[in-house]
């Protein structure tokens, strides 16, 4: 690499850097911090439990981030002068280790780029993700089972934390439905843009004949509630069953009628939780679930009332967003950005962060052009 262009990517770098430092003010944050810390030093800070692990939790983020920030300043500046340490010895070792450090200096900036786009009321909250099989029977189930281990593939590669909340298991194979659980910083700003319609393509390994198949999966994704939301669900709209958690085929896990259905009777909504030890968390969890995607609907109503008063109600995601193709090529792509890869393989072992960046920039401009 000539220093020319390297002095033209460190550049390119720093503005880039100090633009995601101007949108993310590490000094409102340390201010911040500062006032936070402040009321956990206070002795009375555990008589309110909820407001202290909200003063506590909203604490080490706004560490994490302003580290985090810290951290790439102090790389950034410091590269300069290894690659001049490298020129002056002429020691391609230490070249191609200023390089390696440029190269990750990339990737990790154009990932805090994307953050800054996560700006949503519930974008910093925990993820619950439901993933339900469609149309194309058992390829379908088996397809849900597939989207499955891709997030879960996905979470893993990043340190997330994951727990299966919830599982429907289809009759020959597959699953009719999941719901799982997505905890890290911006979970549901970076996953929400997965919501939609999936589909699959291939030659069906269930058809004795070798046809092609298609199928399809539906993904919603839901913020966390908070137990500072206060979304109230009185007893008198819910309707609570109970019933025996299931396994693959249908056979019983346990002897006790531990799965949890709670149903909310004004919208509808249903919420099943089967895999918690006893009916009490089966219930607080089901519970919980049903309040994020109440939030999340109340959400949604208010925002197209503010588009009907504003006269320009437009159609949201389109139902189908990412098409799946096994045959008669290798394809992935997503119908919203474009963005796709030549390799199902890598996509279906969790390498879906170009999707999810594309889709976070394709909402941006969505909600850009919106609000012209």
């Amino acid at each position: 690499m000539a220093a020319q262009d390297t002095s033209t990517e460190l550049a390119d770098l720093d503005r880039a850097l100090s633009s995601i430092e101007a949108v993310l003010d590490p000094d409102a944050k340390r201010a911040e911090i500062a006032t936070l810390q402040e009321e956990v030093a206070a002795p009375d800070l555990w008589d309110d439990q909820e407001n202290a692990q909200r003063v506590t939790s909203r604490l080490s983020r706004l560490q994490s981030e302003v580290e985090r920030l810290e951290k790439l300043r102090g790389r950034l500046d410091d590269l300069p002068v290894l690659f001049e340490l490298a020129a002056e010895e002429g020691d391609e070792a230490s070249r191609a280790e200023a390089e390696r450090e440029l190269t990750g200096l990339k990737d990790e900036i154009a990932a805090l780029e994307i953050r800054t786009l996560l700006s949503g009321e519930y974008d910093e909250r925990d993820a619950v993700v439901t993933i339900r099989s469609g149309a194309g029977g058992v390829d379908a189930a088996d397809f849900a089972e597939m989207l499955l281990r891709m997030y879960l593939r996905w979470a893993e590669r990043h340190g997330h934390a994951t727990k299966v909340m919830d599982t429907s298991y289809a009759e020959e194979a597959g699953l009719k439905s999941v719901t799982f659980e997505v905890s890290a910083p911006f979970a549901y700003g970076t996953l929400s843009v997965e919501g939609g319609t999936h589909r699959l393509v291939r030659i069906s390994p269930f058809d004795n004949q070798g046809r092609r198949q298609t199928s399809f999966a539906a993904v919603e994704v839901i913020p966390l509630i908070e137990a500072t939301d206060h979304i109230e669900v009185p007893e008198s709209d819910i309707r609570v069953d109970v019933f025996r958690s299931s396994g693959p085929g249908g056979q019983s896990v346990n002897t006790t009628d531990s799965a949890v259905r709670i149903t909310h009777l004004p919208t509808g909504l249903v919420v099943s939780m089967q895999d918690e030890k006893s009916q009490i968390q089966n219930r607080a969890a089901a519970l919980r679930v049903l309040q994020s995607r109440l939030l999340l609907l109340k959400k949604q109503e208010e925002d197209a009332k503010k588009k009907e008063l504003a006269g320009d109600v437009k159609a949201s995601w389109g139902d189908q967003m990412r098409s799946y193709v096994l045959n008669p090529y290798q394809m992935v792509k997503d119908l919203r950005t474009n963005h796709e890869v030549g390799n199902p393989d890598a996509v279906f072992d969790g390498d879906i962060d170009g999707f999810i960046d594309a889709g976070i920039r394709w909402r941006k401009q969505v909600e850009m052009g919106e609000a012209d």
